[in-house]
């Protein structure tokens, strides 16, 4: 039986996440004010996702929210409360890369959990470490070629879900650590 293919876009406004839904997309990716990387870019408050969540779902399209910090602990003030709220709003699943947030939102909701690109996932024993964690889906580091992604597959459960990235730009450090984005 064949994998099933889901096209997954990024959503950062609501008019993009709007073109994404028009053109075929099976889910959307996007992020709130606090706990994603491009904190400086237009994202979503409160108010914008429930909305956006609300119009996704309205259009049978699921949504993913970005919580991939490298957090200090201060950085994670409020993020229980966070995270129960995008449960309440019927957020799909996160996309983390630091395995406390991870270990966070395992603990206070039952939304699916998926492991970031930022988390240079390059193998099948650190794809096979976040599965038996609980994660279910894992995005590959942008670096693998199709014949490693290939082996990969082969090696790690068959209800464990493995995206890749097939279009974007190219960060300029190792698989989407970018700093040239800080500016």
């Amino acid at each position: 039986m064949k994998d099933k293919v889901e096209l997954l876009a990024p959503a950062g406004d609501m008019e993009k996440l709007k073109a994404a839904i028009k053109f075929g997309a099976n889910a959307v990716y996007m992020a709130g004010n606090n706990f994603g990387l491009r904190k400086n870019s237009k994202n979503f408050d409160k108010d914008e996702l429930k909305k956006a969540v609300d119009y996704a779902h309205e259009h049978g399209v699921r949504c993913h929210i970005t919580m991939n910090i490298v957090p200090h602990d201060n950085d994670l003030e409020g993020i229980v409360e966070y995270i129960k709220y995008l449960e309440e709003i019927g957020v799909d699943a996160l996309i983390i890369s630091d395995p406390g947030i991870f270990n966070i939102a395992k603990e206070n909701s039952n939304i699916d959990l998926h492991i970031s690109t930022q988390a240079s996932v390059t193998n099948s024993h650190t794809i096979n470490f976040w599965y038996k964690l609980g994660a279910k889906r894992v995005i590959l580091a942008r670096e693998l070629s199709l014949d490693e992604i290939i082996e990969i597959r082969k090696n790690v459960p068959k209800d464990l879900e493995i995206e890749c990235f097939i279009h974007g730009a190219m960060c300029i450090s190792y698989s989407g650590r970018c700093l040239l984005s800080n500016y």
